[in-house]
């Protein structure tokens, strides 16, 4: 059998998504489910406050909310983005995150390879 590129999730088996990573007090908390060359997906949940300073990657970043809302800063322009939709930071571009209330998201990111 191969080595599974997922990690950190049970296969064959339908799970909620959003329950797959849990809120901390004062925290960002990150469950990584893939991280190679061409690709990263990470769940994360926010607490009210929590954020995630600008700065840019080398891939197309993809969020997509589970839970929540947040406040999303890509280019200098402010998105307010909540459960059920989604936002690509291009690569290049700084882009922020701040939770507007405690907020759960899915980040892929892909990578030019």
């Amino acid at each position: 059998m191969a080595d599974k590129i997922l990690k950190n999730i049970e296969f064959e088996k339908a799970l909620e998504m959003a329950a797959l990573v849990a809120y901390q007090e004062g925290q960002i908390v990150s469950r990584t489910l893939v991280q190679n060359k061409a690709v990263s997906i990470t769940l994360f949940a926010f607490d009210t406050g929590e954020e995630i300073s600008s700065h840019e990657s080398q891939g197309d970043a993809l969020v997509y909310i589970l839970d929540g809302s947040a406040s999303i800063t890509v280019g200098g322009k402010v998105h307010a983005v909540q459960a059920g939709q989604t936002i690509v930071m291009p690569a290049g571009v700084p882009h922020a995150l701040e939770a507007a209330s405690p907020f759960k998201m899915l980040l892929v990111v892909a990578f030019p390879v």
